[in-house]
């Protein structure tokens, strides 16, 4: 019994710690396109990573981008280059600033930056025509980032 209190007692006193900080966009740090540090300081995780991947309404990176892994995504794109072995062409790092914005790494890519809210040319309102009044949000949160580069991760030849 007195166990179990001292386990109630520790998850309580883990429960109050602040989450992890998420870095914002604005405030990334990229070095020749990588970003070294996490965006959140916790570790992603890889299966809702390609969860995110192959969601239309979240990352839908298969439309652009082969992915053999991930048998189940219909109609998987040839625009950008295959995923296979993704984690043997590019670090962690390199991953991380690759998703959060491509253009930093890759000069004219068409590849959309998951983490970025300002600086876009002629950015829309939703789908009311107009001028947004306020930053975009990112398209994925600092978290969505670091589970799709968890998953990406296990992308080996």
């Amino acid at each position: 019994m007195q166990s179990k209190v001292m386990l109630g007692l520790v998850l309580a006193a883990f429960a109050a710690l602040p989450a992890a900080a998420q870095t914002a966009p604005a405030d990334v740090s990229y070095a020749e396109g990588a970003i070294e540090a996490s965006l959140t300081g916790t570790a992603g995780d890889a299966a809702s990573g390609a969860k995110i991947m192959g969601s239309r309404a979240m990352g839908n990176c298969v439309a652009c981008h082969v992915v053999t892994a991930m048998p189940e995504a219909a109609f998987q794109g040839n625009i950008g280059p295959a995923l296979d072995g993704a984690a043997d062409r590019w670090s962690q790092a390199q991953l991380r600033g690759i998703v959060s914005n491509a253009k930093m790494t890759f000069e004219g890519t068409v590849m959309p930056a998951f983490y970025k809210t300002t600086g876009y040319v002629r950015p829309g309102d939703a789908y009311t025509g107009k001028a947004p009044t306020a930053d975009l949000p990112p398209i994925l949160d600092g978290q969505q980032i670091e589970d799709v580069v968890a998953y990406l991760m296990t992308l080996k030849d």
